[in-house]
């Protein structure tokens, strides 16, 4: 047998044994993922100056979010505190007032820290909240070189207020004159027992939860009490 067809065969049943251990065994399909990215052309990415699109659900940096007309939709919770695993949230909440109003429930946030030395991106937080007023962004550009930098406050969080709204505080008068439903839905004014058409809220800012039910008359009153009243019920 001449040599080179020695050779030849050698190297032919090492490439058979290099093949069947990269597709049957564990650690040759592991390998066999490296091998594969050294024999593709390399991708040059220009960054920072042309920064990769990332995908639309990346958890980026944290932002507050603002309705349309300027408050702030956070309502100070603190339900993202809590459900942060990493303990990178912390809340302070305050009561608004008739002169400064800054959401348009009870309380707002008055102090809102996260503190990114800390925080995972997991994304908890915002699942956590009931407002929608905490979302990720697809910012991953917020690196500092001290670890109190890295600590964003309310200011560094929150979003600006849209043009021609107005930033908050606000005065409690002036929110209620606009009759803005900002939670949506029929919460504020469901419609009565009484033929009503289904309105939304801010048709009907006016109604009261009393005037939903129907009030008993004094007739319905008295046979309410009557004494059969109670003998025809039980046997129902």
């Amino acid at each position: 047998m001449p040599p080179f067809v020695g050779t030849l065969l050698f190297f032919l049943l090492l490439a058979v044994l290099l093949a069947f251990a990269l597709h049957r065994t564990v650690i040759g399909r592991g390998m066999a993922v490296p091998l594969r990215q050294m024999l593709r052309k390399p991708t040059t990415n220009q960054y920072p100056e042309q920064p990769r699109p990332v995908a639309p659900r990346f958890h980026g940096r944290h932002q507050l979010n603002r309705y349309e007309d300027g408050l702030e939709k956070c309502i100070g919770c603190e339900l993202c505190a809590w459900a942060c695993p990493a303990d990178a949230i912390y809340v302070q909440g305050a009561n608004n007032t008739l002169e400064a109003r800054y959401s348009p429930g009870e309380r707002y946030a008055s102090d809102y820290q996260i503190n990114y030395s800390r925080c995972i991106l997991c994304g908890l937080c915002i699942e956590a909240c009931p407002t929608r007023a905490l979302t990720m962004t697809h910012d991953y550009e917020f690196s500092a070189d001290s670890r109190r930098a890295l600590t964003y406050t309310k200011d560094m969080l929150l979003a600006p207020a849209a043009p021609g709204a107005t930033d908050t505080p606000q005065r409690d008068k002036d929110v209620r004159e606009r009759g803005t439903n900002y939670y949506g839905g029929l919460a504020v004014s469901p419609p009565s027992l009484h033929g009503d058409d289904v309105l939304p809220a801010t048709a009907r800012t006016s109604r009261r939860a009393s005037q939903v039910l129907p009030v008993p008359t004094v007739s319905e009153a008295d046979s309410a009490d009557a004494p059969g009243h109670h003998e025809t019920e039980e046997r129902r």
